[in-house]
């Protein structure tokens, strides 16, 4: 086996980078390893308007180490209210790709998102009409559902419907997490496509246990069973264009992490394209990589596909203990764990 790895320049379609002093502490993972990456916009006040969006792009471009020429994709955040003129100037803004449906309640900073679907149905209308994105954050959450099973819930009771209903909406089915969701999104209408996370396809449920609870390795959607990691990895390394990548890479400071209501959130961005060469390779597919990684996604997104290249190594190396994330610190994913591969 080749000792590099040459790829045109991988984006990252889901990303989160929070705001204030961590922002520069946690992009210069992001700027070195992607051209592009779709940026979350669940801040606390959350994104919702293209102004906010515009001012929070200009704080991640002022931030960005010197020589960078990466560039962030902005997103709004979905809420009951959002006017159908808001979604006007998302797209004329030129640097909007999408809007994020965040469930009311699903996940960090989501108590904002929306209650009932079709409360925003004559906003996923216009999207329609203009092209833009819908991302998904897909789980229902209803507590008396089980935490496991609140994504199938999600694909039955609302995706499902909503895709029917909006048979033009661009979908993307993000950090998709089971097997039912790999079955629906394979055959489901055009259009409809789905993120991946290095999280996902590497660990099942049981390394949440491992010893005792260990709070690094919660998230949400939760990691799911062995049959279901098997299933993300098949959809990943398939070579289908429907399935890109999206690390999810969530920095929480540690404190918040281990505690008695810990956060929910994997911090990947230190590491995520070794992250993911790990479970290519172990499926004996990095042909497929690329695809995945730096094709699949601008195609979705209707974007011109990077011209520059990147080059990994097959060189191992110990990933970090922590990293500084303001006056706290982020324990990353494999934090003090071999890693075989490193950008060149």
């Amino acid at each position: 086996m080749s000792e590099y790895l040459t790829l045109l320049r991988p984006d990252d379609w889901h990303l989160h980078l929070r705001d204030g002093d961590v922002l520069r502490d946690v992009l210069p993972h992001t700027a070195e390893r992607f051209a592009r990456a779709v940026i979350m916009p669940n801040l606390k006040p959350a994104i919702t308007t293209t102004a906010l969006a515009s001012e929070y792009r200009s704080r991640i471009l002022a931030a960005l180490p010197v020589g960078s020429d990466f560039q962030p994709l902005m997103t709004l955040y979905l809420t009951d209210h959002t006017p159908v003129t808001e979604i006007d100037r998302a797209h004329q803004s030129g640097f909007i790709v999408g809007c994020k449906l965040y469930p009311s309640g699903v996940t960090t900073h989501s108590d904002a998102g929306v209650t009932d679907i079709r409360k925003i149905d004559l906003v996923l209308e216009r999207m329609s009409q203009l092209g833009l994105v819908l991302q998904v954050h897909g789980e229902v959450t209803d507590l008396n559902i089980d935490i496991f099973d609140r994504e199938h819930y999600f694909i039955d009771t609302v995706l499902a419907p909503l895709v029917l209903r909006h048979p033009k909406l661009p979908v993307v089915f993000e950090h998709i997490t089971s097997s039912a969701a790999v079955h629906f999104v394979t055959h489901t209408r055009t259009r409809v496509g789905a993120t991946i996370t290095p999280q996902h396809l590497l660990y099942n449920r049981n390394e949440i246990f491992k010893g005792g609870i260990r709070p690094h390795f919660y998230c949400l959607p939760i990691l799911k069973t062995e049959k279901d990691r098997i299933g993300l990895l098949a959809a990943a390394t398939s070579g289908n264009p429907r399935f890109f990548l999206g690390t999810d890479s969530a920095p929480h400071a540690r404190h918040t992490k281990e505690s008695a209501c810990g956060c929910a959130g994997m911090y990947s961005a230190h590491a995520s394209l070794e992250l993911y060469l790990e479970a290519f390779e172990n499926a004996g597919a990095l042909e497929k990589f690329e695809g995945f990684a730096s094709k699949f996604g601008p195609d979705f997104y209707s974007l011109p596909r990077n011209i520059d290249t990147l080059i990994l190594q097959k060189k191992s190396w110990i990933a970090p203990a922590s990293y500084i994330f303001g006056s706290d610190e982020i324990i990353p994913m494999h934090a003090n764990q071999l890693l075989r591969w490193q950008i060149k």
